[in-house]
């Protein structure tokens, strides 16, 4: 099925015109529902020089179903070329710009509407009743009929949609099924459905509805010293086309009003009401866990620093340096956890930037790292976003192999050679997908220029280190693999890969 915007780029209109539709359609569901029939668009189409007697000037561009009734049209209609007697009533409604009914038609009645703007006829506008499946009559679809009849004549005026107004159906939109109210010009209400007299129930208001004023209604219940926004008066009195929020000790209420125009003059106004407490409950419940979250992170990431710094202040009292390195190598482990939950802390998501941590876990591991060397570090690639858990993984075997990179391959200053290049460490990333089912691997590069791999009879390096087991053993619970190799002309080549859980994205 063609978008719109496709089916409009086969008409001659203006981008003011294009607009003008758009706007239509993004309005016309409330049509729909109010008349209880299916809505079709028709355009005018540019045909070729050629004139072909099989091709018709009339295109069906968009379709809209009621939610309130039966549907007449099941089927997708989109891009239908019209029937010889339809065609002659498009042209004739397009060129004399005037609404047209039929008569003679038994299973279905059909309005044609011209669609105006700015006193010029741009596509019609055909409303299908299922004159077979019809409600029964009563007094709210009276009332809707009669307001739809109002919106159509607009539409042949050119006065809806309204220019500058909202269209469209959002989060806690209000729509026809959750309350119509008709106000008078002065305000009054003139009809309120059910739904709608429900809604101001709950409000408080226990008298008398119609010929009530919504806006007294309404501000009588705002709680003493609230704010109130400046469009809520206009909005409670029809006379502007917008919509707002209000809030009341213990409920939350959307507000539609789209002012009712005849001949220029705004003759009353139909609002839209619903009751949306419970969804802005539920999302209250929402922000509160995710600053929870923030807060729990926060903390976490506090915690670790201060042990951290505890660490770092009892090595410093110790005599036995090993005893004292091995306490400073637990502080800078403990640091590169909390760089996880720092970013964690200042975003909703448990998910992380992990470029940017990577880029903080260089700087600080060449900080720290005990050589006299200054060790230049560059980030290639990017990571992605990772699962806290994933996150915090990488980031210990990333800090390792850095760490390992800089005391060990610069620990004698750089090699001898005559314009050896500056120290540097880059980490390289690559995040691909494999297999189905969305799971996708990191495979990561670290890369220095230092004195490389041992040489000689003992050429096999012994990686039995603390480091070196923390990061086979984080390697091996992501389900990847690593490698040690020699990098040209000289220095080491780390290479990893892992396997992120099937969340992360």
């Amino acid at each position: 099925m063609p978008s719109l915007r496709e089916t409009l780029s086969r008409s001659a209109l203006s981008p003011a015109d294009v607009d003008w539709l758009h706007r239509l359609v993004g309005d016309w569901q409330m049509v729909a529902d109010l008349s209880f029939a299916d809505l079709t668009l028709w355009l005018p189409v540019q045909l070729d020089d050629v004139e072909d007697p099989h091709l018709s000037p009339w295109f069906l561009a968009a379709h809209a179903r009621p939610t309130t009734g039966p549907n007449f049209y099941h089927d997708d209609v989109i891009g239908r070329p019209p029937e010889d007697d339809r065609h002659r009533w498009l042209t004739q409604v397009f060129e004399t710009g005037r609404s047209v009914t039929p008569d003679g038609l038994t299973q279905v009645r059909e309005q044609y509407v011209p669609v105006v703007r700015r006193g010029r006829t741009i596509a019609v506008l055909i409303r299908h009743t299922d004159l077979q499946n019809m409600r029964q009559q009563g007094g709210l679809e009276v009332n809707y009929l009669q307001i739809s009849q109002q919106l159509f004549a607009m539409i042949a005026e050119g006065a809806f949609p309204t220019e500058g107004s909202a269209t469209g159906v959002g989060r806690g939109t209000p729509r026809v099924g959750d309350g119509v109210v008709r106000l008078t010009a002065d305000g009054l209400i003139d009809y309120a459905s059910p739904n709608a007299v429900s809604a101001l129930r709950r409000l408080g208001h226990t008298d008398q509805v119609n010929g009530a004023d919504l806006s007294e209604i309404v501000t009588a219940r705002f709680v003493e010293g609230s704010t109130v926004d400046e469009t809520v008066p206009l909005v409670l009195t029809g006379r502007a086309p917008w919509g707002t929020e209000i809030e009341t000790d213990g409920m939350n209420m959307t507000l539609r009003a789209v002012p009712l125009m005849r001949g220029g003059v705004r003759v009353g106004a139909l609002l839209l009401l619903r009751d949306v407490s419970e969804i802005r409950r539920r999302e209250r419940e929402l922000l509160s866990k995710d600053a929870t979250i923030r807060e729990i992170h926060h903390r976490v990431k506090n915690n670790l620093q201060t042990v951290a710094a505890l660490l770092r202040l009892q090595s410093r009292r110790l005599d036995d340096p090993a005893a004292r390195d091995a306490l400073a190598e637990a502080g800078r482990r403990l640091s590169t956890v909390a760089l996880v939950h720092d970013t964690l802390s200042q975003g909703f998501s448990e998910r992380v930037d992990f470029d940017e941590v990577a880029t903080r876990i260089l700087r600080a591991t060449v900080e720290v790292a005990s050589t006299g060397t200054v060790v230049g570090t560059e980030l290639r690639g990017t990571f992605g976003r990772l699962l806290a858990e994933d996150a915090t993984h990488v980031a210990m075997i990333l800090a390792e192999l850095v760490h390992n990179a800089v005391e060990h391959g610069f620990e004698e200053g750089p090699p001898g050679e005559q314009d050896v290049p500056t120290p540097r460490v880059v980490v390289e990333a690559r995040r691909r997908p494999e297999g189905e089912g969305g799971k996708e691997v990191v495979e990561v590069t670290v890369t220095d220029n230092g004195i490389g791999l041992p040489t000689g009879p003992s050429a096999t390096p012994e990686r039995t280190g603390l480091g070196t087991q923390i990061v086979e053993a984080l390697i091996s619970d992501l389900r990847g693999e690593i490698s040690w190799d020699a990098a040209k002309p000289h220095g080491t080549v780390v290479r990893f890969v892992v396997r992120l859980r099937s969340a992360a994205g």
